[in-house]
């Protein structure tokens, strides 16, 4: 181990005391407050989740709240964030902790595994943080410090580098100053990992462990961890449709709960196939998820979205379907028509929400002058544009 390995915890936590980051999860701190905080926190940046966090608490300030709301409403407070399994996973957890533990969080480790959307890393925290229990975690930040700290060789999450980490954390957890304010210890690795032992630029001089560090000794540190090079991310072009009935409502489609963005509304559409014109990908999309024929008129904007392991360029076009076809949802598991006013209600991935966005301003650009003669109904003015 590191010279002065016995007083690594005291020295985190005396930096912790004086320079960790004032978040609003720290204060008045509740096992439901940290187990929100730390399933928001899952590879999402603290800045992307403190104004989610806020409102979150705003909607459902108890875990009874959560339990008895709609997953609608879930995903809409949620929308935004991403990795929208998270939400729904925490409405599932929030009934089974009101039905079975009284509407209280367990503290057993074992128990809180159990529970939909708690993993090895966010069970240890929450126990950790929540209840004061001496329960290791590892996450990025974590695995960054140590890897530094004692100068790890092995690629990072690989079996041997896992298995010397599981050791390191092992050792450290059973100091009596880790054990006496773990959840303060490991708040202080988050922080020293998020503001101090950066990924690219390490501030080693602003480092409470940096007379310890072995791969700073060795000048190695900004080389560690060490990280495999990953496989080129695969991209796709994607199209999708913008259907208005003679009303100016627009029809969504709601992805199926097991799967990407599942829950979510959307413009019906998909990926386009080897030799496929975009015109081509959205009519056939159209026919196999709706069953109806569906003709482009116009194009409705081009739109860029990355994902954690792939990329997309959407193409929307505005078009029509016949006046006397009834649309399926053969493979979604709903569909609606939305009126432009209730489009801010469906929750929707990024992309669907710049579409809709994109639509909601053209709609109301259109709106006829109510001073004019000539301007008919509301209604009937949107319902003209997108066949014009």
């Amino acid at each position: 181990m590191n010279p002065g390995f016995e007083q690594l915890p005291a020295r985190l936590i005396a930096w912790f005391d004086r320079h960790g980051r004032d978040l609003p999860w720290r204060k008045d701190r509740t096992p439901y407050r940290v187990w929100i905080a730390e399933i928001m926190l899952q590879q999402t940046r603290v800045e992307t989740v403190v104004p989610y966090y806020r409102r979150w608490l705003e909607t459902f300030p108890t875990v009874e709240a959560l339990a008895e709301a709609s997953e609608t409403d879930v995903l809409k407070i949620w929308e935004g964030l991403g990795y929208y399994s998270r939400a729904r996973s925490l409405r599932r957890a929030a009934e089974i902790i009101v039905r079975d533990f009284r509407g209280e969080l367990p503290a057993d480790l074992n128990r809180l595994k159990k529970l939909p959307g708690i993993g090895p890393y966010t069970g240890g925290s929450i126990s950790s943080i929540a209840f004061a229990n001496p329960i290791p975690a590892l996450d990025g930040n974590v695995r960054r410090v140590y890897s530094r700290l004692f100068d790890i060789e092995a690629p990072l999450k690989s079996k041997e580098s896992e298995a010397e980490l599981e050791k390191i954390s092992a050792a450290l957890y059973a100091l009596p100053e880790v054990r006496a304010r773990p959840g303060d210890y490991l708040e202080g690795l988050m922080d020293l990992g998020a503001t101090v032992c950066l990924p690219a630029a390490p501030r080693c001089v602003a480092c409470p462990w940096a007379e310890s560090c072995a791969a700073k000794a060795r000048g190695v540190q900004t080389a560690r961890p060490v990280v495999l090079k990953k496989a080129p991310v695969p991209a796709y072009l994607v199209a999708a449709a913008v259907i208005a009935d003679s009303d100016g409502r627009v029809l969504l489609t709601r992805r199926p709960k097991n799967g990407l963005l599942g829950g979510l509304w959307e413009f019906p559409g998909g990926k386009t196939e080897d030799g496929e014109s975009l015109e081509d990908c959205v009519r056939r999309e159209i026919r196999e998820e709706l069953a109806v024929e569906f003709t482009p008129i116009r194009p409705f904007g081009v739109y860029r979205h990355a994902y954690t392991h792939f990329k997309i360029t959407l193409h929307a076009f505005v078009g029509t379907i016949p006046a006397d076809s009834k649309p399926k949802a053969l493979s979604a598991d709903a569909l609606d028509w939305a009126a432009p006013e209730q489009l801010n209600a469906y929750p929707m991935g990024k992309v669907d929400r710049l579409i809709a966005r994109k639509w909601l301003t053209e709609t109301r650009l259109n709106e006829p002058d109510p001073q004019s003669k000539e301007s008919g109904s509301p209604r009937t003015k949107r319902g003209k544009t997108i066949k014009e």
